[in-house]
């Protein structure tokens, strides 16, 4: 009988034996490269609850190297992921956190270092299905589910500055099918997260940033 790999079982659009624990995973890393500031030269995972305690026996710890990498779900690397990210000279590391248990069971946070030497921090969880939530974003809770085209706006919690975005977009003629505020404190750090219904811009970042109030912009293309 020959021998068969977890990898080896294929699902819709999926490689890995768990839409949770591998494909969702592998979105979740992906949503994650994508608001990276820059080519990524390092990233450090840290588990929590089911992940933690299942990651090496699922590929939990393969997909979401392979999403860092931007390898969608059903890439057939993702298996190779370890051997390719230490070719491509990616730095990474896997912990798990046992402690923290006041949250989703399959929950990763991701602190990538980009090539200029920027860090951020990105919490996801995988729902079930494939379905994933982006529920952090550094210190600053968020919620956004990587299914739509997606503009976030790094800002200072100043009054216009909503309708500046808001008229950057009106001006692109971007329907807006979602759109949140998500703050630190008030007059703190915020950001503004918009899912559109069709693709994005690419320079509606150029616009966006003209506001001064406005500390950077990402663009997450689905």
């Amino acid at each position: 009988m020959a021998f068969i790999s977890v990898f080896d079982v294929i699902g819709p659009n999926m490689i890995g034996p768990s839409s949770s624990h591998t494909a969702g995973a592998c979105s979740i890393a992906l949503l994650a490269q994508k608001m990276a500031p820059g080519p990524i030269i390092s990233a450090d995972f840290t588990l929590y609850g089911s992940f933690a305690r299942t990651y090496q026996g699922h590929g939990t710890d393969r997909a979401l190297l392979g999403g860092i990498m931007g390898f969608s779900t059903d890439d057939k690397r993702i298996p190779d992921s370890f051997r390719i990210a230490r070719e491509r000279g990616l730095a990474f590391h896997f912990s798990v956190n046992k402690e923290e248990e006041e949250v989703h069971p399959n929950t990763v946070d991701i602190c990538m270092t980009t090539q200029n030497g920027k860090t951020l921090t990105v919490r996801g969880e995988s729902l079930g299905g494939g379905k994933v939530r982006i529920t952090r974003i550094d210190h600053v809770e968020v919620d956004f589910s990587g299914e739509y085209s997606t503009l976030i706006v790094i800002h200072s919690d100043r009054p216009g500055v909503v309708a500046h975005i808001t008229r950057c977009l009106s001006d692109k003629n971007v329907n807006i099918a979602f759109m949140k505020l998500f703050r630190e404190a008030k007059g703190q750090t915020a950001y503004s997260i918009v899912e559109s219904d069709g693709r994005l811009p690419e320079d509606i970042s150029v616009s966006v940033r003209e506001n001064p109030y406005v500390q950077d912009v990402m663009l997450v293309q689905t």
